[in-house]
């Protein structure tokens, strides 16, 4: 009698551990890149080696038509991170923090934070300079490097580039350090670093990831960590191994390197962000004959060489990931906060409306995403991020979000899904300290067949007369090179988009 009550106490142990562990809350694998396109294998492109976030739609659903809500790193993921548009939170520009005017809004690692989770931040999540602890259980850093670690350089003539200018800062009396004392100075847009991954930023923060997994592990609560990489955002800098993968003359360049024809010349940004390395500060505006074929596939070595460092590191994340036996209690989503033009219409740089910078990578894997090995054509957002987690992860989506969970999608991907995907930017004020007079502001509406624009006169942060149109026909022109707004024969379907873009920024308006 006693030995049948051990073996059924056992058994009912057994069983009581496994019914726990079915019901452990899911963790959360957050991973959110600067500057990366849908420039990988698992979305068409042969050329590019992403052996590691290819792995990872393999196990989950790739989103071929994801959007931004604004194709500048501060806005789009604010936007992201509170579930709420652009001009909900006011936040249009690199300067302006999402909290000054909605201080008490409730982030989606906080949401989860409040629901029990232990919440990590480590490198970029919410934009740089506005670091958000609120939301963390936890924010890391590594020591030795900035605040701001993108322009991280290793080798020669960097180097000394940046003790010639620190010496000229400091002469002037300039100081350039950052919240560490780091002196934070630009010098080439690329670099083939002799260094080996972890002197650079990207892989020491996967190190430091890697530990604090291994923590995580050992604890009772799920986990929410974030771990936001740098690269592929200028400079390209990458070790040389990543170079090496590459032959520059076999990378193909834009066919389409020219500002589109009838478009208001504005609409395509300056380029600034390139301009302002010391090795780019002849580079052609858009409106400019390109550059050479030679000085472009060299940028585009210097993209491919980042993103596939970047790749190789999010490959020791997924191993460890496995090695600790998490994997199958883990949604994994990785994101790009916007597209980036590597001389698509005659420009390289994000900060515009076009399909280019506006498109971004998508892929969710991991518990609860049925689908495996699947891609999805639905029109969704990043702004569907914050309530689709909650969903998977069995919260209750707060009220007030103006995304919509793609939860349903993961499941089966060819559900019939949104009509249209919003974006907008602002222009003419970067990179001023406030919003300006004279600035125009694009408004956005992504459908299955078109792309429309509307521009608007925007002084002080209200938006005043329309001043332009733009339309593209997705269907037969998809590198959106002739705007058709003007034409008389498209003027029935410009009226539609025009109410249906209204409706659509209205709803999720302040």
């Amino acid at each position: 009698m006693i030995l049948r009550k051990n073996i059924l106490l056992f058994f009912l142990l057994i069983l009581g551990g496994h019914l726990i562990g079915q019901s452990k809350k899911p963790n959360i694998l957050f991973i959110p890149v600067d500057d990366l396109r849908p420039e990988l294998g698992c979305y068409g492109n042969q050329k590019i080696k992403t052996p590691n976030i290819d792995r990872l739609a393999k196990s989950g659903v790739v989103f071929s038509r994801a959007y931004c809500q604004q194709a500048v790193c501060n806005p789009s993921r604010a936007s992201l991170l509170t579930g709420l548009r652009p001009d909900s939170l006011q936040v249009w520009d690199l300067v302006q923090p999402f909290r000054k005017n909605l201080p008490d809004v409730i982030t989606l690692p906080q949401y989860f934070k409040l629901n029990g989770y232990t919440t990590v931040g480590l490198g970029k999540a919410f934009h740089n300079i506005f670091p958000d602890s609120v939301s963390w259980t936890e924010e890391l850093h590594v020591d030795g490097f900035p605040f701001d670690p993108d322009a991280i350089y290793t080798d020669e003539p960097n180097l000394s580039l940046i003790a010639a200018k620190k010496a000229k800062f400091i002469a002037n009396k300039v100081d350039r350090r950052d919240m560490y004392g780091i002196w934070y100075i630009k010098a080439n847009a690329m670099e083939v670093s002799t260094a080996n991954d972890d002197q650079n930023y990207d892989g020491a923060q996967t190190t430091m990831a890697i530990e604090k997994l291994q923590q995580l592990a050992k604890n009772d609560d799920p986990f929410f960590l974030s771990i936001g990489y740098y690269k592929p955002h200028l400079p390209f800098t990458a070790p040389k191994k990543y170079w090496d993968l590459y032959k520059e003359e076999d990378l193909p360049i834009a066919t389409n390197p020219f500002v589109p024809k009838n478009a208001p010349t504005f609409a395509i940004h300056g380029d600034l962000e390139l301009r302002s390395y010391d090795d780019q500060h002849d580079l052609p505006l858009p409106v400019d004959a390109p550059l050479s074929p030679e000085k472009q596939r060299a940028l585009i070595h210097g993209y491919y060489a980042s993103v596939s460092y970047m790749d190789a590191q999010i490959g020791r994340l997924l191993d460890e990931l496995d090695r600790l036996d998490l994997t199958k209690n883990t949604i994994i989503v990785l994101w790009g906060d916007h597209g980036w033009k590597l001389g698509e219409h005659n420009s390289w740089a994000k900060q515009s409306n076009y399909e280019i910078d506006t498109r971004v990578p998508l892929i969710i894997s991991g518990k609860n995403v049925k689908a495996k090995n699947t891609k999805s054509n639905a029109l969704v957002e990043l702004v569907d991020i914050y309530p689709s987690l909650c969903e998977m992860a069995g919260l209750k989506i707060p009220e007030k979000l103006q995304g919509k969970s793609f939860y349903p999608l993961t499941k089966n991907p060819q559900l019939k899904w949104k009509s249209a995907a919003f974006s907008q930017f602002l222009l003419g004020h970067f990179p001023a300290k406030e919003i300006g007079k004279n600035d125009r502001m694009g408004y956005a509406i992504r459908t299955n067949h078109y792309r429309y624009v509307e521009w608007y006169s925007w002084n002080d942060g209200k938006r005043g007369i329309q001043i332009a149109q733009e339309l593209y026909d997705e269907s037969n022109d998809p590198s959106e090179n002739i705007n058709l707004a003007g034409e008389s024969k498209y003027k029935n379907i410009v009226n539609q988009l025009s109410i249906k873009l209204k409706a659509g920024w209205r709803k999720a308006g302040p």
